[in-house]
């Protein structure tokens, strides 16, 4: 007999060999229908597979992340069964499930495929979900492994068996396709209900450009053909926000094929929204006691030998620019905190000093494939909202907290409400990913944990997913229509401090090493502005939008006057402009309101008789006549509330 633990404390005993689908089954009928797979001692497996020692358990369904995993990748194979039917002979990368559903990556060989084509694969997922075929785990030496995938022709399989050792090689089969995989599954395609391939894109093998590009569809699958429709309704939202579209109307940023690909020009009044944004921050940094620096574009190759950074990410790196130059090989800046440590060392330091807090917007340079580039948010080059603490091991937990602040008043002052917490730590099965002693590890892991405790900040905890230096806490934000993204990321890091061997003197006048914290609560400004974009449609907080007030004269006549307007506005610091061109007053009000500016102020004979504007609010329209003195303070108590200004 063995022992199954549940999710609320209960013990309950079972016979040895029991499957999770089982265990649901006694339950009730209606559990076993919604088991999409199951949770034991932490690892997520097919619901089908036997329990054979006293676990832990949890019955994953469609409500749980992982059970849509399971659903998702388990889609994948049904869509390769449904491709192989059309096309005999197609062979397959990998296909595995995303945040929002699955694909898989596709040799189609001489034949074109397109959007056309993705109708009679879906028929086919759906026609073949309902024979509920069962997903069936098979364990499979590596000859065999070999041998099946050389016979059927699949180098893409074979390469992938190369990399992996006899004995942990797992054939899934379902229906009349059969596909090298880890798992987990479902029990059978019985809960796939409504299918949808979203697109194609193309996707260089194992992402290496010079290897044959394989043909990518990215498709999406529910229990309910209501959530499918739910979905389609976000996802054309999303198309309506999508940042590069709206990027373009409002006239912020650009790409240029002569400049490189990856590589945004900002335009005036992206440039204008971006500087607010550092404005806003650096006002924050600077009354929670921060100094600016800044550092070069570059860097001599051995500082980031030390740091660790060009042995763990020069691949995705731009490479040493080839020629040296009086002895230095110089390398793209890829983090700035090398540089900050180096700024540390440069004079000594005594207990009395710390924290010491540097922040700079430092422009850093990635190498990203051309496949993966997508408007602001993958770039080649992009400036962070950099700042890295330097402090005493008990100074930690209280400096970590403060950042923690300073993450809320941003999330607060551009209205990101919805948001959860990540704590990543190091995988302690893969240590070899990561740089420093254990010692230091538990340290840092340590402090992040009591940090969310003693805030009372719910936070789940992941492992693998730290920074090879040190732990994070990583803040995940849910945009208006509900999508995830990660904003902001604070690290304790006890490593870089060791490997620049960077001191201070303590109150017992020996040395010691200081804590390191890195922070960006922006992150990255251009994938930051991006977000920023699609979460409000390009109807940023009236505090931050470029055009605050558009003057619109209802003719020539009233030019003067709008000048005078404008001049009365431009004085009090808020940003605005005059359209004067020889168009009606309605069309001048509907480009106006989808250029997004907050206010408009119509100005004409009785406006300038009297002194006044005639307020109109985006989105809401009249708002009344006012004499400019109440619109302005009505403008800055609107701006004074969202920032919490006192």
């Amino acid at each position: 007999m063995i022992n199954i633990t549940f999710p609320d404390g209960r013990v309950k005993q079972y016979i040895t060999g029991i499957t999770a689908l089982e265990i649901a089954l006694g339950i009730s009928e209606g559990l076993a229908r919604n088991v999409l797979s199951a949770k034991v001692n932490g690892e997520v497996i097919d619901a089908t597979r036997p329990i054979n020692s006293d676990a832990s358990l949890q019955l994953l369904t469609w409500n749980d992340p992982e059970g849509k995993s399971t659903m998702w990748h388990s889609s994948a194979h049904l869509m390769a069964e449904s491709v192989e039917h059309f096309y005999p002979g197609a062979k397959f990368g990998i296909g595995p499930d995303i945040e929002n559903g699955f694909y898989y990556d596709i040799d189609f060989g001489e034949r074109l495929i397109s959007e056309n084509d993705l109708k009679k694969i879906e028929d086919k997922m759906l026609e073949l979900a309902r024979e509920k075929q069962k997903y069936i785990r098979k364990e499979v030496s590596k000859p065999d492994a070999v041998k099946y995938f050389t016979e059927k022709g699949d180098e893409y399989k074979l390469e992938l068996i190369e990399e992996l050792e006899d004995g942990q090689i797992t054939f899934y089969e379902s229906g009349k396709f059969t596909d090298l995989c880890r798992g987990p599954h479902l029990p059978d395609t019985s809960p796939i209900k409504a299918v949808k391939l979203l697109n194609i894109a193309g996707a260089y093998w194992r992402g290496d450009e010079k290897r044959k590009q394989l043909t990518r569809i990215y498709g999406i699958t529910f229990p309910k053909k209501s959530e499918l429709d739910e979905f389609l309704v976000k996802l054309e939202e999303a198309r309506k926000r999508d940042h590069r579209k709206i990027g373009k109307e409002l006239e912020l940023f650009t790409f240029s094929q002569k400049v490189g690909q990856g590589l945004p020009l900002w335009l005036p009044k992206g440039a204008q929204l971006r500087e607010k944004l550092e404005q806003f921050l650096k006002k924050v940094q600077k009354e929670a006691g921060y100094d600016p620096v800044i550092t070069p574009h570059i860097g001599n190759v051995e500082l980031y030998k030390t740091s660790g950074h060009f042995d763990k990410y020069g691949a995705d790196s731009f490479q040493p620019i080839s020629t040296p130059i009086e002895g230095e090989q110089f390398f793209l800046k890829p983090m700035n905190c090398p540089h900050h440590c180096e700024i540390y060392k440069s004079k000594p330091h005594s207990y009395k000093e710390l924290p010491i807090r540097y922040a700079e917007f430092g422009t850093v340079y990635r190498y990203e494939q051309s496949g993966e580039l997508h408007g602001l948010t993958r770039v080649r080059g992009f400036t962070q909202d950099d700042a890295h603490i330097f402090c005493t091991p008990d100074q930690v937990k209280e400096e970590f907290k403060g950042v923690m602040k300073i993450v809320m008043i941003i999330f607060k002052a551009l209205e990101f409400n919805n948001f959860t917490v990540q704590i990543s730590l190091r995988d302690p099965n893969n240590k070899e990913k990561y740089i420093g002693t254990d010692e230091n590890w538990e340290k840092a892991e340590k402090a992040i944990i009591e940090v969310a405790e003693e805030t009372g900040l719910e936070a789940e905890i992941v492992l693998g997913e730290a920074a090879f230096y040190g732990p994070k806490m990583d803040f995940m934000v849910r945009d208006a229509i509900g999508r995830k993204w990660q904003l902001g990321t604070i690290q304790v890091d006890y490593n870089l401090p060791e490997r620049f061997e960077l001191e201070y003197k303590g109150s017992d006048n020996e040395k010691h090493r200081p804590v390191m914290i890195h922070r960006a609560p922006f992150g990255s400004m251009e994938r930051f502005v991006a977000v920023l974009i699609e979460h409000t449609a390009g109807k940023f907080p009236l505090w931050l939008t470029p055009d605050q007030v558009i003057i619109l004269p209802i003719s020539e006549k009233f030019q003067k006057y709008a000048e005078k307007v404008f001049s009365f506005l431009n004085n009090a610091e808020l940003r605005a402009q005059i359209d004067d061109r020889s168009e009606k007053t309605g069309k001048k009000i509907r480009d106006a309101e989808l250029m997004r500016i907050p206010y408009m102020l119509i100005v004409g004979e009785q406006e300038e008789t009297e002194e006044l504007v005639a307020v109109r609010k985006q989105g809401e329209g009249d708002k009344g006549k006012m004499t400019l003195q109440a619109f302005v303070q009505m403008v800055n108590k609107e701006i004074e509330k969202s920032l919490e200004i006192n």
